[in-house]
């Protein structure tokens, strides 16, 4: 990447094909991502991620062809809409699919919720596979950066296994760009103390993003502890992630961001 995204809004997909609430037209799903998409950049955020948000419930695994098909036609749209900096995120787990997107569409990072390891999920345990897919992306798409969650949220994880060392793994064996330090669930601020804890068993220079519950109330204090913020939830009307974002929201937002000098 030529500058790091300090601040990356959420574009929340409404349910694609095959998904149990798709409302059967893809231009609704592709006006949707555009409009918010382009609510975002003209707020002033350098980058937006896309997600299949609105498929719950998730699969585990891969994700069946017509949604690859789908999400690479809405972050395509993105694209031709903004000049903004994009990322994918396929849920639950599929980074091979994610980063097959990105290397379809010009996407420059995935988010990757289950890395290295193991997590019990609501979709039942996940484990990462970083072998598969560093090996994949130096051969598809070796610009493509790997941003993994840590310890991510609506999941728990085994017994005994410490933040601080989950950090490390993904840092170290997993080989990630970037860690993400969550809430417990979608929305919900990260504890301080987890954060912190990341912090302390990565060496220093390690990128942190806060991948949940930034709002403008709590941006300053999440500020000093990571090097981006990737917000959704609180930029929605009513602030409810299947909503769509409103533009007063995220220009103060944006606004916050620039007197704490995050953009």
């Amino acid at each position: 990447m030529s500058a790091i995204p300090h601040l990356v809004g959420m574009v929340h997909l409404v349910p694609l094909p095959g998904s149990p609430r798709y409302g059967g037209s893809m231009d609704v799903v592709l006006e949707r991502a555009v409009a918010d998409a382009v609510v975002l950049t003209q707020a002033g955020f350098p980058a937006v991620m896309i997600e299949n948000f609105g498929d719950a419930p998730f699969h585990a695994g891969p994700v069946p062809p017509e949604t690859v098909a789908a999400m690479t036609l809405a972050v395509g749209a993105v694209a031709d809409a903004t000049s903004a900096t994009l990322g994918v995120n396929v849920l639950r787990n599929d980074a091979m699919a994610a980063l097959g997107i990105a290397a379809a569409t010009g996407a420059r990072f995935i988010r990757v919720n289950v890395l290295t390891g193991l997590m019990y999920t609501d979709q039942g345990p996940i484990v990462g596979d970083a072998a598969a897919l560093l090996r994949r992306r130096a051969l598809l798409a070796p610009d493509v950066e790997v941003w993994a969650d840590v310890m991510v949220k609506h999941a728990t994880a085994p017994p005994g296994l410490t933040i601080a060392q989950a950090a490390s793994d993904i840092l170290e064996r997993g080989m990630a760009d970037a860690l993400i330090v969550s809430g417990t669930g979608t929305g919900s601020e990260p504890v301080q103390g987890d954060v912190i804890a990341v912090q302390s068993a990565v060496p220093p220079g390690t990128r942190l993003v806060i991948g949940s519950g930034a709002t403008v109330d709590n941006l300053g204090r999440l500020s000093e502890l990571a090097d981006s913020v990737i917000v959704g939830s609180s930029l929605k009307r009513d602030s409810d992630p299947t909503g769509n974002v409103d533009p007063d929201k995220a220009s103060h937002f944006v606004k916050v961001a620039e007197e704490l000098g995050l953009t």
